[in-house]
């Protein structure tokens, strides 16, 4: 299975550099439903496709949205989570949301959604675009952009710690994340979509989330 290191609170490294997370516990819930091990595998935003197209991991769950043009490429399992992109900006900035960011430099991760949707919404501000979460986090930690735009939830993990940011703004997409699975795998793709109704009827979805 595909998963992120970097994303908290989806996938990411724990204290002691153990992988973690909700996409996490929710493959090794499918796993264990479907009657398999499950071995994981790291995948960044622009990774993650072509090592499930190349047969390096057999599904992926690294908080990606599923959109009409992956679908070309993958098949997906039903949505699994719903998230938002929002803003976050240092506690001191003037920054209150999209209006605000003409001119202004927004660190973004490369190769997703995010970054073809804050594009489109602020056209005027310089999107940078980073390989990955941690080092877009980075940038904004270190002060070299003025804002860090992604997911809520996934801005609201590396924030938990750090009360010198602040989330702004209003959402400003919906993003449906499913499960990637490899073209034309319908068996798989059954079984992930059985396995994920079944964790939602059962309560046990609920207690993952939470």
């Amino acid at each position: 299975a595909g998963v992120k290191f970097d994303t908290p609170p989806f996938g990411f490294l724990d204290e002691k550099n153990e992988p973690t997370g909700f996409d996490l516990d929710i493959v090794r819930k499918i796993a264990e439903k479907l009657g398999v091990k499950v071995e994981f595998v790291k995948v960044t935003s622009p990774t993650r496709v072509p090592l499930l197209v190349s047969g390096n991991v057999d599904l992926i769950a690294a908080s990606m949205t599923h959109t009409r043009e992956r679908d070309k490429t993958i098949d997906f399992s039903i949505t699994y989570y719903t998230g938002g992109q929002s803003l976050m900006v240092p506690t001191d900035s003037k920054v209150t949301g999209l209006k605000d960011l003409d001119g202004k430099e927004v660190a973004v991760q490369q190769g997703t959604t995010l970054e073809k949707n804050i594009v489109a919404a602020a056209p005027k501000a310089k999107a940078t675009a980073f390989n990955d979460y941690n080092s877009a986090w980075l940038a904004l930690a270190q002060g070299r952009v003025d804002a860090l735009t992604g997911s809520l939830n996934v801005l609201q993990g590396f924030q938990k710690n750090s009360p010198k940011f602040k989330m702004v703004g209003e959402l400003f997409s919906i993003e449906p994340f499913g499960i990637g699975i490899r073209q034309g795998d319908a068996e798989l793709r059954d079984a992930v979509n059985f396995a994920l109704q079944d964790l939602w009827t059962s309560g046990e979805y609920t207690a993952l989330y939470r």
